[in-house]
């Protein structure tokens, strides 16, 4: 992936791409709440804080740099915009795709205790 698109990730606000990610969800019959909780087990953000992160307008730099990642990020697998998440080579760039892989996960009605790797 060329350095400026990993550079134009990390300066994006997250506040910018959680309203996509809502009405992804949404628009598939599943919640704001499970989003939340998919999030939270991801970077360990509860609600309050995932707020506080979009009133703030973190940049996915911010939004990651202080994200206490689940050890089981790793077992994230698969293929967002046509790149294999597990081969993306920019840490950051890994973090904001697995985040969107979670979220494709959540939109396609996989069971939550499937996203979040249980029993993995």
């Amino acid at each position: 992936m060329p350095a400026d698109q990993n550079e134009r990730i990390a300066k994006m606000t997250f506040s910018s791409v959680y309203p996509h990610y809502v009405t992804k969800v949404e628009k598939k019959g599943r919640s704001v709440e499970e989003l939340n909780r998919v999030i939270e087990w991801l970077t360990g953000y509860d609600e309050n804080k995932i707020e506080k992160l979009i009133n703030e307008k973190a940049t996915f730099e911010t939004f990651f740099d202080k994200a206490s990642m689940n050890p089981n990020t790793h077992l994230i697998t698969g293929v967002v915009c046509g790149i294999r998440v597990e081969e993306i080579e920019n840490p950051l760039t890994q973090k904001v795709r697995y985040l969107d892989k979670v979220v494709d996960e959540l939109a396609r009605g996989k069971k939550i205790e499937s996203i979040m790797r249980a029993g993995s």
